[in-house]
């Protein structure tokens, strides 16, 4: 099977390959995803995916990439075309319905353990965007949630030029982060105003959602998590 990228891992100094998953690499994916779930400490912030999920995707339904060492999966990342129900996420970012299939997540991405520190995920989710782009699709919104404080996830949405759209309950209560980015936009928006609140605050932070402010990036100052949010001059979406 043809790769789609080559590199060194520069903590490990192995070479690994990136490629498309297919069906037959389910086994591997949810070996991979069992022992992220494993080491993690607060078992929240993380939503796995089910073996009928990662099928779903495999078998059409959005596209998956996975990186390899020594021939063994050590990190991957999912796009996901999803069903247009009452949990779309397009609703919470206050699109009309003619605009849901528009919508494409960008899905679970894992890297074990043993090989973090590599950039793997920054690398797959750039990877996993070019080879959407090489499509002839009709996909303008990539959406995803995130959990509060799930700082390494939320700093990789920041990065990608994600900005949050909406802070709600999903998933049976579990609050999140809303992402989105407009595939269509050209040029950087304008903002009127910008203002820091801490991230636990999260009632002053869906406030500040609810009446069309956008977080933009994350910083710390003395072991406090701070959101910047930003509001544009015209509604982005």
């Amino acid at each position: 099977m043809s790769h789609v990228y080559e590199g060194i891992l520069k903590n490990q100094q192995i070479s690994f390959i990136v490629r498309k998953l297919i069906l037959e690499d389910l086994p591997e994916i949810l070996n991979v995803q069992n022992h992220v779930i494993h080491q993690l400490e607060n078992k929240e912030r993380l939503q796995p995916l089910s073996d009928e999920e990662f099928q779903f995707i495999l078998e059409g339904n959005g596209r998956m990439i996975g990186a390899f060492a020594e021939n063994k999966l050590i990190a991957f990342r999912a796009l996901l075309v999803p069903p247009i129900d009452e949990e779309h996420l397009g609703w919470d970012i206050g699109l009309s319905e003619s605009e849901l299939p528009k919508v494409i997540y960008q899905e679970i991405s894992n890297v074990l353990p043993a090989f973090r520190g590599n950039q793997l995920q920054k690398i797959l989710a750039s990877l996993i965007m070019q080879e959407l782009a090489k499509e002839n699709h009709s996909y303008r919104y990539v959406c995803c949630t995130v959990a509060p404080f799930n700082i390494p996830s939320l700093k990789d949405k920041f990065s990608q030029g994600m900005r949050i759209a909406a802070l709600k309950e999903k998933y049976g209560g579990s609050l999140r982060y809303i992402y989105v980015k407009d595939l269509d936009e050209i040029g950087e928006p304008e903002y009127k105003e910008t203002i820091f609140i801490p991230m636990k605050e999260f009632s002053a932070q869906q406030s500040k959602l609810a009446e069309g402010w956008q977080g933009l990036q994350m910083e710390e100052r003395a072991g406090e998590w701070w959101v910047k949010y930003a509001l544009p001059t015209r509604n982005a979406w």
